[in-house]
């Protein structure tokens, strides 16, 4: 028999049950009530880590904030392929270029924090821009959530096949005999290009005169025909250029040789110990975006880092593999940091401010 009294077929006109009776009658059933609720909830509680779609449900997008076709074009297709196979789902590259890529990065800055939308950053957006634009639409340390970093791009300095200058010691030779009248092309005010430019010069103790272009394939034009003496670029799209025999690079910018140019040494090793410069990228998500997400964006792209083909097919392209450890969240956040501090001094500097 229950513990309970039975209510079947009670009329609340009825005169069979006195207010006592009915007052017990609803405590007890309030009671149960409240334990019923109060197990559902345990329940689903328990569930719900079990029950709940993983990550990702639908396609993601990468905004890279260039147009399409450009070196951070081909470095972001390269490498999302191979994570879009370790996720399961499509990495959908969405080319949004302008501004020196800071019109992707306020895009990505104000997207949904849902883990379906990343920023390729580079040294541009995330650490000169700041100290390059008066206005930004966004705060690359407070906006973003570092989620990884891909490999390097060192820069080669170039100059034209029929150029004086065979090596960079001979280059900062004439600069310092004769100040100003040296000329380094680059693809715009403000590109990677231009940065490392004035970077060289000034820890070479150099005057040189930066010639600006819209973009950098009219100024590789002017290096190989002899109007610029000389260029950084990056070594992914100088590859084709020096392997045709139409420029010559005399010096390279990473903090080691890349294996195409292991007879060129680095602007460490023949001019300015310790120089290192080099076009890095790392990919963001909005701030607020769940810690989950990001850790399964990195789990993903250091499965597909580990494939020889890749890695084999990035190194053909002038890429330069790092450490596993500089590749992880904490070592792009520390990286945006300290070049943000160091674009600062070299823009300040050169007085170089963005159009």
């Amino acid at each position: 028999m229950s513990k309970y009294p039975r209510i079947a077929a009670f009329n609340p006109d009825s005169n069979n049950l006195d207010k006592q009776d009915i007052r017990t009658m609803l405590a007890s059933y309030s009671l149960t009530t409240r334990r019923s609720f109060a197990l559902l909830s345990l329940a689903f509680a328990a569930a719900g880590p079990t029950i709940a779609a993983p990550y990702p449900e639908r396609a993601v997008t990468w905004v890279v904030p260039f147009a399409a076709g450009g070196p951070a074009d081909a470095l972001a297709r390269n490498i999302a392929e191979k994570v879009a196979e370790k996720l399961g789902r499509p990495i959908i590259i969405d080319n949004v270029g302008g501004a020196g890529g800071t019109i992707g990065a306020a895009k990505v800055a104000r997207a949904p924090k849902d883990g379906y939308t990343f920023l390729l950053g580079h040294v541009g957006q995330m650490a000169a821009a700041p100290s390059l634009y008066k206005k930004l639409p966004y705060d690359p340390m407070k906006d973003f959530e570092p989620v990884l970093r891909l490999p390097d791009t060192p820069l080669l300095l170039l100059v034209g096949v029929n150029s004086p200058y065979k090596t960079a010691q001979q280059l900062v030779a004439a600069a310092k005999a004769k100040p100003g009248t040296i000329n380094f092309g680059n693809a715009g005010i403000g590109s990677t290009s231009h940065l490392v430019g004035a970077l060289f010069a000034q820890r070479a103790g150099i005057e040189v005169t930066s010639v600006s272009y819209k973009g950098a394939a009219p100024a590789m034009v002017d290096v190989v025909s002899g109007q610029v003496d000389a260029m950084f670029d990056q070594s992914n799209t100088a590859l084709a250029q020096v392997l045709g025999g139409r420029v010559r690079a005399i010096v390279q910018t990473g903090a080691r040789r890349l294996p195409q140019f292991a007879d060129v040494p680095t602007v460490a090793e023949a001019t300015i110990p310790g120089f290192s410069a080099v076009t890095w990228y790392g990919l963001y998500a909005p701030e607020g975006t769940p810690a989950s997400v990001r850790a399964a964006m990195y789990s993903a792209y250091r499965k597909a880092l580990d494939e020889p083909a890749l890695r084999s097919r990035l190194v053909a392209q002038g890429i330069q593999l790092l450490p596993d450890e500089e590749y992880s969240a904490d070592a792009l956040r520390k990286l945006t940091a300290d070049e943000s501090s160091r674009w600062k001094g070299v823009i300040g500097r050169a007085r170089i401010v963005a159009e």
